[in-house]
C-alpha cells in the first residue's frame, strides 16, 4: 500500500474528528519517537561514537573500527557497542585496547575527553582499559546515572585518585589497576560510592593509611589494593561485627598491626602476603566459617603453628604461611581435624623443627606440600606402607636435614605427581630404580642429595619422563659420561643443571635443536673436547650457559653471538682460545 505525507495528514485529520486533542498529542509524540528510533540508535549517540572514531584515527590507532560509518544509521550493530533492546540507546561500550598507537603526536591529546560520553544517557558499562591514556578527566561521566561498571585499568594515568569518581555514585564496579597513580585515597570520594560491589586499584603507587569508610561500604564484596605503598593498620574494629567483604587482597604493601579476625566473618579469600604484620598467628583465623584461601606469607609472624582442636570443619583449602619466622614443631594430627579440605599447604622458609608429620601426606584432598627451607630432621616421612593421598601433585622438602632413605617406588600410587624437590638434604639417600612410574614429572630437583649414582648412567627412569621441564642433579658427585642422550630429540626441558659433579666425555655436536631450553649448567665437571660450532642452532633461546671449570679446549665458536637471548655466559677455567675479545664484543648487543 502506497502512502504519502498528504495521506498521513488526511488520516490524522480523520482521527482528530473522533479523538480528543490530548490523545492526538500523545499519538503524535509516540509516532515521533518511533521515527526517531527507527534508525537503530539516537543521532546524538551516533555522533558521539563518530567523535571517538575520529580521535582514534587522528592518533593513528591500529584499530580501524571499520563498522563505525556515517552512512550506517544503526550504531547498535557496530562492533564494540551494545544497546538496550527496548530503548535502542547505547548501554555498553567495550573500548579496551582501541588506542594502540606507538606514535606520540604533538597535536593529538594523550587522552580521550570524557565529555564525549555525556551523550550516552543510559550507559551502564564502560571499558577503557589497556589504552595507554596518560591523563584522566572524568567530568563527562558524572551525569551518567546508570553507569555501573567502569574499567580504566592498564593505562598510564598519573597523579592522585580523581575525586570526580566519588560523584559517580551509581558505580558498582571500579577497576583502576595497573596505572601510575599515587598519593592518598580521599575519604570523601570513597565514602560516597555506597553502591560499590567491587573495587580494584592494585599495581599503583597509592600511599598513606587506608580510609576507614572503605571497609564500611555496605555492598562492597571484593577489594583489591595489592601492590601499592599503603601503611598503618587495617582500619576495622572487631567489635563492630563482620564487614561485608568476601575477597580482600592487601598484599605487597607496608601494613602492620594485628589482624582484626572477628571482622573477617564473611571473608572467603584473604591475601595479606608481603606486609609487616607481626606477632603470633591468632588461632581463631582457622575457625572463620567461609575462609577458603589464606595467604599470610612474607610477613613477620613468629611463634608456633596455631593449634585449633575444634572438630568443626572449615572450607580452607589453600594455606600460605611461607616466608615468616614461625618456629617449633608442627602440631599433632588432631590439630588438623578441621582442615581436612586443605589442597595446598606452604610452610617453607620458616624455622620449624622436628619430624615432618606423616599425616600431612594422607590429607584427603592435599595436592601441594611445600615445607622447604626449615630445620626439619629425622627420617623422610614416606615408607612402603605409607597411606599417600592420590591427589598429591607436588612434594617440596628441600633445604632441610632429612635423613634415611626414599625409594621412588614408594610413590607408585601418585599418578598425578608433577614436582619433586628434595635438594639440600645431604643425608637423604634417594633411590630411583629402573621402573616405569605412573606419573609424568615436570620438575625434578635432587641437588646435593645422597643420590643414586646410576640415575644418568642407567637412565631408564628419566627416559620415561617425557614432560620434564626442570632437571637439577647438581652437587651429587655423579661419575659417568655427559648425558648426550638428553638432547638426541627435541625435549620439553627448559632448565638443566648438572653442575659440580664428575661427568666426563664430550659435547656431542649432533644434538637435536632444543627449542625450549633456556638454561644449561655443567660447571665443575670433567667434560673435555671442543665446543660445538653450531651452539646457536642447538640452543636458539638460551639465556644462561655455564660450562666453566671443565676441560674444554679449542676456539670459542662465534655462533654464540647469534643466541639473541643470552644473558649469562661463563666459559672460564677451561683451555679455550681464539678471538675472545671479538666474540664478547659481538655478544654484547645480544643482552
Amino acid at each position: 500500500m502506497r502512502t504519502d505525507r498528504r495521506g498521513e495528514s488526511l488520516l490524522l485529520s480523520d482521527m482528530g474528528s473522533f479523538l480528543p486533542w490530548g490523545s492526538l498529542i500523545l499519538l503524535f509524540l509516540l509516532l515521533q519517537s518511533i521515527l526517531h528510533l527507527s534508525s537503530g540508535c539516537l543521532m546524538e549517540e551516533r555522533a558521539a561514537l563518530m567523535d571517538i572514531r575520529s580521535f582514534l584515527m587522528r592518533a593513528h590507532s591500529l584499530i580501524a573500527l571499520d563498522s563505525w560509518r556515517k552512512d550506517d544509521d544503526d550504531c547498535c550493530s557496530w562492533e564494540l557497542v551494545k544497546c538496550n533492546n527496548e530503548t535502542k540507546r547505547v548501554s555498553h561500550l567495550y573500548l579496551s585496547g582501541v588506542y594502540l598507537s606507538n606514535l606520540t603526536i604533538p597535536d593529538v591529546p594523550q587522552y580521550l575527553n570524557s565529555t564525549v560520553f555525556s551523550a550516552f544517557h543510559e550507559l551502564q558499562y564502560l571499558d577503557l582499559s589497556s589504552n595507554s591514556f596518560r591523563s584522566l578527566s572524568l567530568e563527562g561521566l558524572v551525569g551518567l546515572s546508570k553507569l555501573r561498571y567502569l574499567d580504566l585499568s592498564d593505562n598510564t594515568f598519573e597523579g592522585c585518585f580523581p575525586e570526580t569518581i566519588g560523584r559517580i555514585v551509581s558505580l558498582e564496579v571500579l577497576v583502576l589497576n595497573y596505572n601510575n597513580m599515587n598519593g592518598r585515597l580521599p575519604t570523601t570520594a570513597v565514602e560516597n560510592l555506597r553502591n560499590l560491589r567491587q573495587l580494584n586499584m592494585s599495581e599503583n603507587s597509592f600511599s598513606g593509611n587506608l580510609p576507614e569508610p572503605l571497609f564500611s561500604l555496605p555492598h562492597l564484596k571484593i577489594l583489591d589494593l595489592s601492590s601499592n605503598n599503603f601503611g598503618g593498620h587495617i582500619p576495622v574494629s572487631s567489635s563492630s561485627g563482620p564487614i561485608s567483604l568476601e575477597v580482600l587482597d592487601l598484599s605487597i604493601n607496608g601494613l602492620s598491626g594485628t589482624l582484626p579476625v572477628k571482622a573477617f566473618g564473611n571473608i572467603r579469600n584473604l591475601n595479606l602476603h608481603g606486609n609487616l604484620f607481626s606477632g603470633s598467628l591468632p588461632v581463631s583465623i582457622f575457625a572463620l566459617p567461609h575462609l577458603k584461601f589464606l595467604d599470610l606469607s612474607y610477613n613477620n609472624f613468629v611463634g608456633r603453628f596455631p593449634i585449633n582442636f575444634s572438630s568443626e570443619p572449615v572450607p580452607l583449602d589453600v594455606l600460605c604461611l611461607h616466608g615468616n619466622s614461625m618456629s617449633g614443631a608442627l602440631p599433632i594430627e588432631r590439630a588438623f581435624e578441621n582442615l581436612l579440605n586443605l589442597r595446598e599447604l606452604y610452610l617453607s622458609s620458616n624455622r620449624f623443627i622436628g619430624n615432618i608429620p606423616t599425616f600431612l601426606f594422607s590429607l584427603p584432598h592435599i595436592e601441594q606440600l611445600n615445607l622447604s627451607t626449615n630445620y626439619f630432621e629425622g627420617p623422610f616421612p614416606i615408607n612402603p606402607s605409607s597411606n599417600l593421598s592420590s591427589s598429591l601433585k607436588s612434594l617440596r622438602f628441600s633445604q632441610n636435614n632429612l635423613s634415611g632413605r626414599l625409594s621412588f617406588v614408594w610413590l607408585g600410587n601418585l599418578t598425578k605427581l608433577e614436582e619433586i624437590d628434595l635438594s639440600g638434604n645431604a643425608n637423604l639417600a634417594v633411590n630411583i630404580s629402573g621402573w616405569t612410574p605412573p606419573f609424568q614429572l615436570k620438575q625434578l630437583l635432587l641437588s646435593a642429595c645422597d643420590l643414586d649414582k646410576n640415575i644418568i648412567a642407567e637412565p631408564h627412569f628419566l627416559r620415561t619422563q617425557r614432560h620434564l621441564e626442570v632437571l637439577d642433579l647438581s652437587n651429587n658427585n655423579l661419575s659417568c659420561s655427559m648425558p648426550n642422550w638428553l638432547f638426541t630429540e627435541e625435549a620439553t626441558l627448559q632448565v638443566l643443571n648438572l653442575g659440580n659433579n664428575s661427568l666426563t666425555g664430550s659435547l656431542d655436536p649432533i644434538w637435536h635443536t632444543q627449542y625450549s631450553l633456556s638454561s644449561i649448567d655443567i660447571h665443575m665437571n670433567h667434560v673435555a673436547g671442543q665446543l660445538p660450532a653450531n651452539l646457536s642452532s642447538m640452543f636458539p633461546i638460551l639465556s644462561v650457559l655455564d660450562f666453566s671449570s671443565n676441560n674444554l679446549f679449542g676456539d670459542i665458536p662465534t655462533s654464540l653471538c647469534e643466541i639473541s637471548f643470552m644473558g649469562i655466559l661463563d666459559l672460564s677455567n677451561n683451555k679455550l682460545s681464539g678471538e675472545v675479545q671479538l666474540v664478547f664484543l659481538l655478544i654484547i648487543p645480544c643482552y
